[in-house]
């Protein structure tokens, strides 16, 4: 056999690389640009012209956004609402995926068809917020967790994971003697860790980038979270360069603060927790499904 390749086989090779360079380049660059500017000068910043490496380094708009006293306190909140959250919110949601996937269940259908439902109608942003009300939810933390404790999008993508499981996983199960609960924890759960780390980081990244709940729901400083103090710094920065007229022309204005670098520099500090969490859950998505799940 002609070890050597032939011309069209290693064009072939050459443009895939190329397009999956494109591909990378085009992906990895809107992000390496805010990196780049949130370590610039914010006067330098306005000018443009910031492309893959500061042109002025400075760590002044970090120290500008750290300088808050509640940004820790809130920070420390935000863990805690995606931690508690996630953990409740996948756990409810693989019970209920589970359930909703045996076929035995006779409200099966019924309860798809409601959920499915859900998802394109609602009663809209005044009556959830009176529900909201009415529950005692509001000014407190609680308010962060169970309204979006079980997500519809998640139990469907988890309950079809679990519709192509092999039946023979259960009934093996079953035959030694296995609960429901035994079934779920010993065999499902083992079996579908690639599904479960896709919702994990969906939720995860949901309750991390929230901050609406908290501007509709809660009104003490005590529970703010580090998304919405970091919103109310950009607004923030943005009234102060708008407002006044000459900002455009004082030069010691725009060192301390612009919106570009500000915007640039929060986007960096809230992906940055999501980007450290992520290649933890990338090796389940590769792992494969059911091997060796079956005995023989």
């Amino acid at each position: 056999m002609n070890p050597r390749r032939s011309v069209p086989d290693v064009t072939f090779q050459l443009l895939n690389y190329v397009l999956l360079f494109i591909l990378g380049f085009a992906t990895l660059y809107p992000f390496w640009n805010l990196l780049a500017i949130s370590f610039n000068d914010s006067l330098d910043t306005m000018r443009g012209q910031v492309y893959f490496w500061p042109n002025e380094f400075t760590l002044n708009n970090y120290a500008i956004i750290f300088q808050n006293d509640s940004l820790l306190g809130a920070a420390l909140r935000s863990i805690a609402r995606t931690v508690i959250g996630t953990v409740l919110s996948v756990g409810c949601t693989t019970m209920l995926a589970y359930t909703l996937s045996r076929r035995e269940y006779l409200l099966r259908k019924p309860i798809n068809v409601i959920l499915v439902v859900s998802m394109y109608v609602n009663g809209g942003l005044i009556p959830i917020y009176m529900l909201i009300k009415d529950l005692g939810l509001t000014n407190t933390f609680a308010v962060y967790i169970i309204p979006g404790l079980i997500g519809v999008f998640n139990v469907i993508i988890m309950r079809s994971y679990f519709d192509q499981l092999p039946e023979a996983l259960v009934e093996s199960a079953r035959i030694d003697g296995a609960s429901d609960i035994g079934v779920l924890f010993r065999i499902i759960i083992p079996c579908s860790l690639p599904v479960l780390a896709t919702v994990t980081l969906f939720v995860a990244v949901g309750h991390w980038n929230s901050w609406f709940d908290n501007y509709l729901y809660n009104s003490k400083d005590s529970l703010s979270l580090l998304q919405y103090e970091l919103m109310k710094i950009m607004t923030k920065s943005t009234s102060e360069v708008t407002s006044n007229a000459q900002a455009a022309l004082n030069h010691e204005t725009l060192r301390q603060t612009s919106p570009q670098s500000i915007r640039a520099t929060m986007t960096i500090i809230v992906t940055f927790p999501i980007l450290f969490v992520y290649p933890f859950l990338q090796k389940y998505f590769i792992q494969g499904i059911t091997v060796g799940a079956v005995k023989e």
